[in-house]
């Protein structure tokens, strides 16, 4: 990955995604999402990351209308959430998110969940959005490998991102090699696993060889392992802070130290046990 904000990877239909943007799981709607997204836009972010489920994509639309900033130059991503899935459903809740966006078309397009008996049908009406060239690129999120599997196995358009909780203390290293053998490229939701890992021993120890935080040196551990990540904040200093990972690298001595930190915790639901309602 290259040393920038602005660097991308190329996914697997040829679309440059960034891979280092801006997530806003439980920014509220209104003023809170136009300012945070204004101000990580205008610290040089340019993938914003927003979903049905998180109520502010009108707010996502509106930062990035007002912004000054050319469409093509920001990447969005946004998900059909699971009491929207199936085929009609996923399409018309599409259109909502078309519509509160206020855009013309989605860079990135995800199932949010893996919802048992639905996700493949919800699968179908992401191909249709993206053969209709609605979406620029779609994928999943919290997919595990039998997901995957089972979606490949039916399917001959394979998801370009899988979005998944990511973190030191879940690294997940099964997933991203089955990802990556199958050139689908991982994406991290919550990176800095939800603000709890911030205090870990290591990686404040990391932090003050490298004169960074814990924070970037978590962010830049992501980075090295070609992972995309989506910091969530809405404090203008640590939006800046968390894009502040381009000016160091970590030794393959101390991604191993990282490495060795996961624990297989999660934090947030388990995609196979989770309740879908």
């Amino acid at each position: 990955m290259d040393k920038t904000i602005n660097g991308t990877v190329t996914l697997h239909n040829g679309v440059k995604m960034p891979y280092f943007g801006l997530g806003v799981y439980k920014v509220d709607a209104g003023s809170q999402v136009v300012d945070t997204v204004k101000t990580a836009l205008e610290t040089g972010y340019r993938l914003i990351d927003t979903a049905a489920f998180y109520d502010n994509e009108e707010g996502v639309g509106e930062a990035i209308k007002t912004s000054g900033i050319p469409r093509e130059e920001i990447f969005v991503t946004t998900k059909v959430w699971n009491s929207d899935q199936g085929y009609d459903k996923t399409l018309q809740a599409f259109e909502r998110s078309m519509e509160k966006l206020n855009l013309d078309y989605i860079d990135l397009y995800l199932i949010h969940w893996a919802v048992p008996g639905k996700y493949l049908e919800t699968w179908r009406a992401l191909e249709t959005l993206y053969k209709d060239g609605r979406v620029k690129a779609i994928g999943v999120s919290n997919f595990q490998i039998h997901h995957l599997q089972t979606l490949m196995d039916k399917y001959s358009e394979k998801p370009t991102v899988n979005q998944v909780e990511l973190h030191p203390q879940l690294s997940q290293p099964e997933l991203r090699k089955f990802c990556q053998k199958h050139g689908i490229q991982v994406e991290a939701w919550s990176p800095l696993g939800r603000g709890r890992l911030l205090n870990h021993p290591v990686l404040n120890e990391l932090g003050e060889k490298y004169y960074k935080t814990a924070a970037q040196i978590i962010l830049r551990w992501h980075l090295q392992n070609n992972v995309i990540i989506i910091p969530k904040s809405v404090t203008p200093s640590r939006i800046r802070e968390n894009a502040q990972i381009f000016d160091f690298d970590l030794s393959q001595e101390d991604m191993a130290k990282i490495d060795a930190i996961n624990i297989n915790q999660r934090f947030g639901r388990d995609p196979d046990n989770a309740n879908f309602e």
